[in-house]
């Protein structure tokens, strides 16, 4: 923020300790602070499976700590139609999607700023580590939960009504705040995977929406090994659940997914964590959003092909407006056609796009 003025602010709450303490930064610098708490999932919407329940009453129980009042928004509806259905073609196209990202660049930061900008709101305030600075996004200091990498979607604009409170801190530091200031959620264990999957095994989950289609496994000189339980349930590099160990006249090297040949509907495998099939030295990325426009081509730069990936350098070409060739200075491993990779210069994020 350019001043010190009170501001009106709406926090995204999401019963963690990352919001929580994203709130508490903003109510002690005078802020008019308010939450909100995201219902974004209606399907089988117990304890069991998605404890959307337990989140509210932490988030609950965190703003009265707070004097801060709690909306309940449920923006269901816009989560199945903008995230959940371009899931399900991803998986279906044998795609690896991250969703994510799109919950991000629909839901977070449109549904719920178009909300907040509704109930007067000067910003929304979210617990990402991830930095602002003149309408840049940068990475967040604690590099072990750096988040800039799924906001690569985001525009100026957005940035602009965006504030990250816990972007220049370290998680320990804002475990050891709220436990300091009596939060109870000090401690509560950060939320991994798919909210709406929850406790269930992924497999599980998604044959309920999509048809899985068993085929062969094979070697990439097409010796058959054994069968799949549909291409959908596996990535590039996977080497867990394939049951094909222990083959005969085979060397004990585990075998990982190289490849998926959809036309044919066969998953192919090869042996060692470092096998050449598993390396690329170049990507095609498509539908690629530069946030503060595009830069002058070619570019040096580093990219990311999953999150927490290090830093890897490379040289970025157009080929058309939506589609560019990334090259990188040495093969990438198990590159996934579905996720993201996004672009830095140093702290800047630049942007990013889908792998193709």
């Amino acid at each position: 923020m350019k001043n010190n003025a009170k501001k009106h602010i709406i926090v995204g709450m999401s019963g963690g300790v990352d919001s929580s303490v994203t709130a508490f930064l903003l109510k002690e610098q005078g802020h008019h602070v308010e939450g909100v708490f995201m219902k974004n999932w209606e399907e089988d919407d117990t304890d069991t499976f998605c404890p959307a329940s337990q989140d509210m009453a932490d988030a609950q129980s965190v703003c009265d700590k707070l004097q801060i009042e709690l909306h309940r928004v449920n923006f269901a509806a816009e989560y199945w139609e903008k995230v959940f259905v371009d899931f399900l073609q991803e998986y279906n196209a044998g795609r690896t999607p991250n969703p994510d990202v799109l919950c991000n660049k629909e839901i977070k930061f449109k549904a719920f700023l178009h909300y907040a900008k509704q109930r007067g709101a000067d910003f929304i305030a979210t617990g990402h580590y991830a930095r602002i600075h003149n309408l840049q996004l940068l990475k967040g200091l604690d590099p072990n939960k750096d988040q800039s990498y799924f906001l690569y979607t985001l525009t100026e604009d957005q940035l602009a009504q965006s504030l990250f409170p816990i972007g220049d801190l370290k998680k320990e530091v804002v475990r050891d705040l709220a436990k300091k200031i009596g939060l109870e959620n000090h401690a509560k264990k950060d939320s991994t995977g798919i909210c709406f999957i929850g406790e269930r095994k992924f497999k599980t989950f998604l044959n309920e929406y999509v048809k899985a289609k068993s085929g062969e496994i094979k070697t990439l000189d097409g010796k058959t090994l054994g069968e799949h339980d549909g291409l959908m349930f596996y990535t590039l590099g996977q080497r867990q659940g394939l049951k094909i160990g222990g083959q005969k006249n085979a060397p004990e090297e585990p075998w990982y997914v190289v490849q998926k040949d959809l036309e044919h509907n066969q998953l192919i495998v090869a042996q060692g964590h470092n096998h050449p099939a598993l390396f690329t030295p170049t990507l095609v990325a498509t539908q690629v959003h530069w946030i503060n426009g595009a830069p002058p081509f070619p570019l040096q730069a580093f990219a990311k092909t999953r999150y927490r990936q290090s830093d890897q350098a490379c040289i970025i070409t157009p080929i058309n407006a939506n589609d560019y060739n990334v090259e990188f200075s040495e093969p990438q491993r198990a590159v996934t056609p579905g996720q993201s990779v996004v672009f830095y210069q140093g702290e800047h994020c630049l942007g990013g796009g889908i792998i193709c």
